[in-house]
């Protein structure tokens, strides 16, 4: 799929204030994309959006919106209807992960990150995927994680959530095949950004040192994947292996690699 397939078409990012959304939004303006970003931070979306509309000549709309909050999601939607552009890519981004035994873990905290990393990720899909049905093409880019792919003590939540968006978003690619809309699924690794920090991982182990991938690198492979119509992608040869090697052995040695 040519990349310049994309020009003109409108795509909406959730999660764009930083990190990986910033970096998909920078990768689909230089393509030609209109963009919707969205975001909890309204200045961060104001600003990526200037530098996107002065770089690349786009337009841009940023559009703040606390997606873990209940009606979240419908009220993006409604003010992402008032402007009147199609949503012809959905870049699924926003999430977030609370590192910590789980026992230590309060459940307002925890019930948030799930509403964010599931609800709300898979009440977008419902949103608009109907109207992509409708016009016979669209995009749909899940973020997922290697996490997804094991038991992940100390992250266990985050782990069990974004399992949830691994197979839903193969399972979507597979039903979905001969409509006209693809369902790719990105699951990076340790990647560069506010992830960690946000977590409350203030220290890094050596895997995730030695294995840490750009926001961009991962960005651009995702999209790669996206574009060419892929079910999933794991970003980096080391994260790869690592997702198929955890199929490969009993579940309890693999939640034990990553303890």
């Amino acid at each position: 799929m040519n990349s310049s397939e994309l020009r003109g078409q409108t795509a909406l990012v959730t999660g764009a204030s930083s990190g990986l959304g910033a970096a998909f939004a920078r990768l689909l303006a230089a393509r030609g994309c209109r963009l919707i970003l969205t975001a909890r931070r309204a200045e961060r979306l104001e600003a990526l959006k200037a530098e996107l509309q002065a770089a690349h000549g786009i337009q841009a709309a940023a559009v703040p919106a606390d997606l873990a909050a209940e009606g979240g999601p419908a009220a993006l939607a409604a003010a992402v209807d008032a402007l009147g552009w199609p949503v012809e890519v959905l870049i699924n981004n926003a999430g977030r992960g609370v590192w910590g035994p789980h026992r230590e873990l309060d459940w307002p905290t925890d019930r948030q990150m799930l509403r964010l990393d599931i609800l709300a990720a898979a009440e977008l899909v419902h949103l608009y995927l109907p109207a992509m049905l409708a016009r016979g093409s669209g995009r749909i880019l899940l973020v997922s994680s290697v996490a997804a792919y094991q038991p992940t003590p100390n992250f266990a939540s985050y782990g069990a959530a974004k399992s949830y968006l691994l197979n839903f978003g193969e399972a979507l690619h597979r039903e979905l095949r001969g409509s006209g809309v693809t369902v790719t699924v990105l699951s990076p690794g340790i990647t560069q950004t506010e992830f960690f920090a946000a977590a409350g991982q203030d220290k890094l182990s050596l895997y995730q040192r030695l294995t840490m991938m750009s926001a961009e690198q991962a960005a651009e492979i995702g999209l790669r994947a996206l574009l060419r119509g892929r079910a999933a992608v794991v970003p980096g040869l080391l994260n790869g292996f690592f997702a198929w090697g955890a199929s490969k052995i009993p579940r309890a040695w693999a939640a034990a690699a990553t303890d």
